[in-house]
């Protein structure tokens, strides 16, 4: 004979894992929040990425935007179960720079704090020479061996 909590429990566990993937993929549709600086020399984006790490960071500078993907992972907790999972695993990001921005896309370099903070530099070009990266030359330099460099 079935207990009567027992269904009542198991009905609560159904509703928490469905209701934790839908609050999971919201957040993964939300873009990732970020700021944009600018000094003398360089244009600063900072991203909050919290929970990833460097090797599942992708950082490309296409068309005057920076565009970041990251894919987290949830760590196994010995003895514990997921019973909420409210947490986005893929997260992405854009950061328009100004339309008036000449940058040197190939120097840039992008950094993950311990705290999840990514920060992409890309330095100013002072020549004034540059001419952006156009998508297609882009997804021809996209090469996953070097996920985390901008």
């Amino acid at each position: 004979m079935t207990d009567l909590s027992d269904i009542g429990g198991s009905a609560v566990d159904a509703v928490m894992e469905r209701v934790g993937r839908g609050v999971s993929r919201m957040q993964e549709r939300k873009p990732l929040p970020y700021d944009l600086l600018e000094s003398e020399d360089a244009y600063l984006v900072v991203f909050d990425a919290p929970g990833v790490e460097p090797s599942d960071v992708q950082v490309r500078f296409v068309d005057g935007e920076v565009q970041v993907r990251a894919d987290r992972f949830r760590a196994f907790h010995e003895d514990f179960e997921t019973r909420f999972p409210g947490r986005g695993l893929a997260l992405s990001g854009r950061a328009k720079l100004p339309p008036d921005a000449l940058v040197d896309a190939e120097g840039a370099d992008a950094t993950l704090t311990d705290n999840g903070t990514l920060e992409v530099r890309i330095p100013k070009d002072a020549s004034g020479t540059e001419v952006p990266i156009s998508a297609d030359e882009a997804e021809a330099e996209d090469d996953p061996d070097d996920a985390g460099d901008a």
